[in-house]
């Protein structure tokens, strides 16, 4: 496909530009429903979902919880990322976090 750039007008090239930029959404999607029906198709030869798959290797898991707060058993925390306010507070109160080991 040649088009002459240089005979379009700034509308006639913003024109241009939108349905281009429309055009590379459309293949995008596209190539990402064809990506998901590969992916279905191959985890389905395995005996699994997709969505199995997909769950069981996500990275953002929180994981099992270890402690849990004594004054509260439903407040837990899983020993990663900040120290929750009531593992602070006991730690603070002298115990330590094998007390508050699950």
């Amino acid at each position: 496909m040649n088009i002459d750039l240089d005979s379009l007008s700034q509308e006639e090239l913003q024109t241009l530009i939108k349905d281009a930029q429309k055009a590379l959404k459309s293949v995008d999607a596209r190539r990402k429903a064809e990506a998901k029906r590969a992916a279905e198709k191959a985890a389905k030869e395995f005996g699994f979902s997709l969505d199995e798959v997909i769950g069981a290797g996500t990275k953002g898991s929180k994981g099992e919880p270890k402690y849990a707060n004594p004054a509260d058993a439903s407040q837990t925390w899983t020993g990663r990322g900040r120290k929750p306010n009531w593992v602070i507070d006991a730690l603070a109160a002298g115990k330590s976090l094998e007390d508050l080991t699950l």
